[in-house]
């Protein structure tokens, strides 16, 4: 094994790290090299012509030319040293390879549990803990990323603590590094024998030790021999800073891209251009943010690094002073500064020239085609699926949803019929984002949907999610996602034993059943399917609200509102009768059912003239008897009636005529009840409510002993303290 030749100078970075980035840069300008290496696929070599047609961030997206749905992305921020590297070359005409393993051999390999892509220690934690740092990230923010060392020594320094942990820690690099590294070298060898220049190789600081030397190339190339290799196409997409962040899942992402921006552009007077920004955004916010303030907290954020021994302040310092300083200690305005700037709200572009990925091709043929362009404007659309085109612009911006590329909103709240839909459309630039991350699932934005509603069918473990699912296949028009997702919902529905889960599988069917013949789908097949569901869930819904606690109570409530709803709209009449059989059951069952679903229950029977008034009349009655379960059923009967209950002189009469017939020790336990059952109203509607009873559309009476007068002043009191709090 002999050492690489010195014309060899290896940079250990931190993926998206702005010192690593100002050392590469600063680097790059001491040695001139004649080739760049970067830690990359090199499959993507061909894209790298079109770096100055890019604003970061971006991302190299790549797939298996041969099934677009197995892929992957390369993101980049102005702040990555790879990004720097690229931009480099390109400014001084410089050759910029990437080496790395090709991702036609990462996206061809199985995903192996004993092997995976990574080492077991933390480089980095170890490194921290030995400097007396109980935070890598910290650690490497004080030396690195605040470092005025010179860009080369720092690099060595760098490279020889991560040969000393390589050492120490050699049996815990795995297979899948080791692989990963003999291509480097190999790479590293060719282009030794290419160029006679200075070569400089961008990679992970892990990497270095295993490149500062050269085994055999035979032994590295026993290491790769056999690894499968698939053909790969790509492209350059858009990307942002809450995908780059940790928090969405990005592996190798940071957890305050925003922030690492702002360290990249302002390498100086960066504490008070930070603070200054702050205070913008939170008087953006109409939240008070004055100059004087800001001064205070760059104070208060210098003062705090000092006390800890640290170069300069860090985001934990600044976030202290601006939660302590401009927030007076409410966490609401530091949430608002860590979503808008600690993260960033930050989106790249592509030029014209750059190709697209074939997702984002179709969808721009699409939008000719259904003369549907992206504008930034919204826009409100009535499409009537009787005709084509209308029809082809709904099935696009549902399977776009698929995709959560949400370019358009339904409006659901506008009832316009069967063959008619309302839309919000309003195209963002952070959906080409979107569009990007959806490019993984297919070529194509048929194809696409298709495949996203396939493996969520597969993996359907309910009776809801498979109809959810069957719902957003046949709104998509997707023949094999439709045939998926009825299988997956035999299968759940087989398995499933919970009335509660069976009916929640309903609102979705109903919307199906009914608008399926619309959309191309035999709603007879869709009808079999729900009416199986009903008759299933209606058998066991009384069991389902027997010895419930109140959580499970509420889902109950919402599972049986919604279930109505469904079967009003969908049912046949043989169905529609055991479901109102079930409610009868539900009402006629033993004090053990809970008083929600109960009550609820009580009051669609009751709607519907199924059950008459003074049924429904001792029912409240008794439920005065058990507080508890008293409680439960009025809330159940009245929840969500404010309006209905001002509106309709029918149900106030009825709850009236139950107030008035109670007995005086009755109507004072009744009170809280019925207090806390309209809790829920807003301040508003229990005003509107007042006068509908002042009115003469409702008047509770006292009943009392002529001859106790003390007790009626006290009840007057009570009564008129309920609803004092009661603000009616």
């Amino acid at each position: 094994m002999k050492p690489i030749p010195d014309r060899v100078t290896l940079v250990g970075i931190r993926h998206h790290g702005p010192g690593s980035a100002r050392m590469v840069r600063a680097a790059l300008e001491a040695v001139r090299p004649q080739l760049v290496l970067v830690e990359g696929p090199p499959d993507a070599d061909a894209l790298v012509k079109h770096v100055d047609e890019l604003v970061p961030p971006v991302a190299l997206l790549l797939h298996d030319a041969a099934d677009p749905s197995n892929a992957a992305f390369w993101p980049f921020a102005r702040f990555s040293p790879e990004w720097q590297a690229l931009t480099w070359g390109a400014r001084n005409n410089v050759d910029v390879r990437f080496a790395d393993l090709p991702a036609g051999i990462s996206l061809s390999r199985e995903p192996d549990a004993e092997d995976v892509d990574r080492v077991v220690v933390d480089p980095l934690g170890v490194l921290a803990e030995a400097a007396g740092f109980d935070d890598p990230e910290r650690w490497w923010e004080d030396v690195v990323e605040h470092s005025s060392s010179e860009p080369t020594q720092l690099a060595n320094a760098i490279a020889e603590a991560m040969t000393a942990l390589r050492e120490e820690f050699a049996d815990t690099v795995d297979q899948r590094t080791l692989q990963r590294e003999a291509w480097m070298r190999q790479v590293l060898r060719k282009a030794l024998t290419e160029y006679d220049g200075p070569i400089v190789v961008v990679c992970g600081a892990w990497h270095v030790p295993a490149l500062r030397s050269l085994p055999a190339a035979k032994a590295d190339a026993d290491l790769v021999k056999g690894l499968q290799k698939s053909k790969i196409a790509g492209s350059w997409v858009p990307w942002s800073h809450g995908r780059l962040a940790a928090t969405s899942g990005y592996g190798a992402g940071v957890a305050s891209p925003g922030w690492y921006a702002h360290l990249w552009e302002f390498p100086n007077d960066t504490i008070p251009r930070w603070m200054a920004r702050t205070s913008h955004v939170l008087r953006e916010e109409g939240l008070p943010a004055s100059t004087a303030s800001a001064v205070e907290a760059v104070r208060l954020a210098d003062t705090l690094a000092a006390l800890r021994g640290r170069p300069s302040p860090g985001l934990s310092e600044v976030s202290e002073a601006v939660l302590a300083v401009l927030c007076g200690g409410d966490d609401v305005g530091l949430r608002i500064v860590h979503e808008k700037l600690v993260v960033g709200e930050e989106l790249g572009s592509v030029g014209d020239g750059v190709p697209r990925s074939p997702l984002a091709t179709d969808l721009e043929r699409l939008q000719r085609k259904l003369r549907l362009p992206a504008n930034a404007a919204g826009k409100s659309m009535r499409l009537d699926l009787r005709r084509d085109i209308d029809r082809g612009r709904s099935r696009l911006l549902r399977q776009l949803h698929v995709l959560d590329v949400r370019w358009g909103e339904p409006d659901e709240t506008t009832t316009l019929g069967t063959f008619a839909e309302a839309w919000t459309v309003q195209w963002d630039p952070g959906l080409a984002v979107a569009v990007a991350a959806a490019a993984r699932h297919g070529a194509t934005v048929e194809g696409a949907a298709e495949h996203v509603l396939l493996e969520r069918a597969k993996s359907a473990e309910t009776v809801a999610a498979a109809a959810e699912v069957l719902r957003e296949a046949v709104a998509c028009e997707l023949v094999s996602a439709v045939t998926a997702a009825r299988a997956a919902l035999d299968r759940c529905a087989a398995a499933a034993t919970d009335a509660l889960e069976l009916l929640q599988a309903l609102p979705a069917l109903a919307g199906t059943v009914r608008y399926g013949s619309v959309r191309g789908t035999d709603p007879e097949l869709l009808r079999a399917a729900m009416h199986g569901l009903l008759a299933r869930g209606s058998a066991g819904l009384p069991l389902a609200c027997h010895g419930i606690d109140d959580a499970t109570a509420e889902i109950a409530l919402s599972t049986l509102d919604k279930a109505h709803e469904a079967v009003i709209v969908a049912a046949d009449e043989e169905h529609s009768a055991g479901w109102w059989e079930a409610l009868h059951r539900l009402v006629r069952t033993d004090p053990s059912a809970h008083g929600l679903p109960v009550g609820r229950a009580t009051r669609l029977l009751w709607e519907d003239d199924r059950l008459d008034t003074e049924a429904v009349a001792i029912r409240m009655q008794r439920a005065v008897s058990v507080a508890a379960g008293g409680t439960s059923f009025v809330a159940g009967f009245l929840r969500g009636s404010a309006v209905r209950l001002a509106a309709d002189p029918r149900l106030l009469g009825l709850v009236d005529e139950w107030l008035t017939g109670l007995p005086t020790e009755a109507f004072e336990d009744a009170l809280p009840l019925l207090r806390r059952a309209i809790s829920s109203f807003s301040a508003p509607e229990r005003r509107t409510l007042a006068e509908r009873v002042g009115q003469g559309g409702g008047t509770a009476v006292l009943v009392v002993d002529d001859g106790d007068p003390d007790r009626t002043e006290r009840l007057v009191e009570f009564v008129r303290g309920l609803y004092e709090r009661a603000g009616v």
